[in-house]
């Protein structure tokens, strides 16, 4: 009970101290606020980011593999002179591996024309995507429908005039009405609108239906050459739910080298990609960024615990007095060191507390005007707490054991 009753009064002391120097403690919080801040504004940036890109990441399919020309690569060593002379994935590719291809879900073949301009009669939407694809793209993207339906069977074979349309091309062309059975025109040809995709919203790596116009595979090789390199032609292949994606991936590439005659000293002229590239060079990336923006706030927290040590010395020698006098009627060296370090470790958590304030602040206003989903996670916020007091804990030792040191009789005099 007498631990408790000294610690009190530490306490006391320390907050009335505090409250006396009310310009000397906001100088003293700012190093230690823009620290906090600094270190709980990047990993909420970098959290929010993450979690943005996971989900689009997700999007593409944990166990989908993507058959291109071109493998996902980052960095300034990509060798792009390797992959130029490469064939572009074939509709007989496609078809031979259907037919030999035993772990998969779903198989399609697709291609993608960017920015083109739809109308129906006096509205018009610019920064059309259009798709092409076989039968098949249901099984390898989940994707809802608003209204209408998907491609029937016979209307992906025969290569019928018929088309689905994101919520943003129907918005455009038709704001006052259902698109389903209305006739628009594409590629110079009358295609007739079946169905509507639910809205999904822009992701950041522009995965998203809403402003997509896709068209079966046989209409579309009727009007263009579907494996154009300018179409970006791929094969997606989704892999049974008991199959992994390793499994699927090497079956994948056993079948594509036998269909292109490669011999096995020869490197496959095709590229299996799948969304675990883009995760690993993503934690890659968030990794030094989380170390940068740590290392700034660590930096500028140390900036204002040093701060903080100036000020409790000069605190320090403006108590002295006090100091003697308390020693004088019994007060004991721990209570004393109680004292000042209290008074800078409230120091320390007051400017993570305004710190906090403004990162919370700050994502509010982000959420509420930005339409942005921020996040701040916890067990970060607890870590940058625990910082905070080991930086007041190691700026008020010094002068605290200081001053519980000082000689009472000369304490007492030196006022």
């Amino acid at each position: 009970m007498m631990f408790f009753k000294l610690l009190g009064e530490s306490f006391n002391f320390a907050f009335a101290a505090l409250r006396q120097n009310k310009l000397r403690t906001f100088l003293s919080l700012l190093g230690i606020t823009i620290g906090i801040m600094t270190i709980i504004g990047v990993f909420s940036a970098v959290d929010t980011l993450r979690n943005n890109l996971q989900s689009s990441v997700e999007k593409l399919g944990s166990n989908t593999i993507y058959i291109q020309k071109w493998p996902w690569a980052f960095g300034g060593d990509y060798p792009w002179w390797k992959y130029l002379s490469r064939p572009n994935p074939s509709i007989r590719d496609y078809n031979k591996l259907a037919d030999r291809v035993e772990g998969a879900e779903g198989m399609a073949y697709e291609i993608g024309i960017g920015n083109r301009l739809i109308k129906y009669k006096s509205n018009s939407v610019e920064g059309a995507q259009l798709s092409a694809a076989s039968h098949d793209y249901y099984k390898t993207r989940i994707f809802d429908f608003a209204e209408g339906r998907y491609f029937t069977d016979s209307e992906s074979k025969a290569g019928s005039p018929v088309a689905l349309i994101g919520t943003d091309i129907a918005d455009g062309l038709f704001p006052s009405g259902s698109p389903i059975g209305k006739v628009i025109n594409v590629l110079g040809r009358k295609v007739t609108v079946i169905g509507v995709f639910a809205k999904e919203g822009e992701d950041l790596l522009g995965v998203s239906s809403d402003k997509t116009i896709l068209l079966p595979l046989n209409f579309t090789r009727n009007i263009i050459d579907v494996e154009d390199d300018r179409y970006g032609p791929q094969i997606t292949v989704k892999g049974r739910d008991n199959i992994s994606i390793n499994e699927l991936e090497s079956e994948l590439r056993g079948v594509m080298r036998s269909i292109h005659r490669l011999s096995p000293r020869q490197e496959d002229d095709f590229a299996l990609n799948k969304s675990t590239i883009l995760t690993a060079q993503l934690d890659s990336m968030f990794g030094i960024i989380n170390f940068a923006g740590g290392f700034i706030g660590i930096f500028s927290i140390l900036v204002g615990g040093f701060g903080i040590a100036n000020i409790m010395f000069v605190s320090v020698k403006e108590r002295t007095n006090i100091i003697g006098i308390q020693k004088s009627l019994g007060a004991k060296n721990y209570f004393i060191l109680l004292q000042f370090l209290i008074e800078s470790v409230v120091l320390c958590l007051m400017g993570g507390v305004v710190g906090l304030g403004i990162v919370y602040l700050l994502a509010y206003l982000a959420t509420t005007f930005g339409d942005l989903n921020i996040v701040v996670d916890f067990g970060k916020v607890i870590l940058t707490f625990v910082i905070s007091t080991v930086i007041g804990l190691l700026s008020g030792i010094i002068p605290a054991f200081m001053a519980s040191r000082l000689d009472p009789v000369e304490a007492i005099r030196s006022k």
